[in-house]
């Protein structure tokens, strides 16, 4: 299991290569991160754990602006989320799919895509 120091603000690390047999981010580890991150929500998806959550905007010109921000960010961490865009809402999803499931990065990309959120 993987340990995140709480000390370190998850916004200003970057993400680190990850492979196949990496150690998976739970329990302790995985609640004290998510406490840099309140509005994610952790859930189950076809037996791999993510961390998604859905941001609100006025219209759907802002949520496309917004996604190719996200999109933008993915490339930069070479770690990439799903992303769902809609009229006025984009849900982002991340998860290691090397390892079928949470690590440090996927918590890294979450609390960068929250300060990509607040400039908007």
């Amino acid at each position: 299991m993987t340990s995140i120091d709480k000390e370190i603000n998850l916004a200003e690390k970057q993400c680190t290569a990850c492979q196949a047999g990496a150690p998976l981010l739970r329990g302790e580890a995985l609640t004290t991160a998510l406490l840099q991150v309140p509005e994610w929500q952790c859930v189950t998806l076809n037996n791999q754990e993510q961390i998604n959550r859905e941001f609100i905007f006025k219209n759907f010109a802002q949520a496309l602006v917004f996604t190719q921000k996200v999109a933008n960010l993915a490339e930069h961490e070479n770690h990439h989320p799903a992303i769902l865009t809609e009229w006025g809402k984009v849900t982002v999803s991340w998860w290691t799919h090397e390892i079928g499931g949470l690590h440090e990065n996927d918590l890294i990309c979450a609390a960068k895509t929250d300060q990509l959120f607040t400039g908007c």
